[in-house]
């Protein structure tokens, strides 16, 4: 059975910093895939956070998102982190993980993302 599950979510003061953890078991694919993190701010659209290729490759990054979180991966272990530093409470939201074969330029695209976890609530108090 396919699972995505995330863990690290929580409350924290602006300025704070969370590390987001994102693992897949193992027979999702065969080889490399991508796994994304996503955010849902109530009232708002599911938007991309950050993606990376287990495969290799930059990572990529919303606008928002560059030069305050970091996406990296445990190699072998089919788990990926998102750190998050300089938090804002505009920052609230349920953070998903989600895994597809590829990155690419519509990695930020939740549509086509095969697999999801079921979330993990942040929220930055001001």
């Amino acid at each position: 059975q396919v699972q995505v599950v995330e863990s690290g979510g929580g409350s924290v003061q602006a300025g704070g910093s969370l590390r987001l953890s994102c693992a897949a078991s193992s027979t999702i694919y065969s080889s490399y895939y991508c796994m994304a993190w996503f955010r849902q701010i109530p009232g708002k659209e599911r938007e991309g956070v950050a993606a990376l290729y287990t495969g290799g490759g930059p990572p990529e990054y919303a606008d928002y998102a560059k030069g305050r979180f970091t996406i990296s991966e445990d190699n072998g272990e089919n788990t990926v982190y998102l750190q998050m530093d300089s938090l804002k409470p505009e920052d609230t939201a349920m953070y998903y993980c989600a895994v597809r074969s590829w990155c690419g330029d519509t990695w930020y695209r939740g549509d086509q993302y095969n697999y999801w976890g079921q979330g993990t609530q942040v929220t930055v108090s001001s």
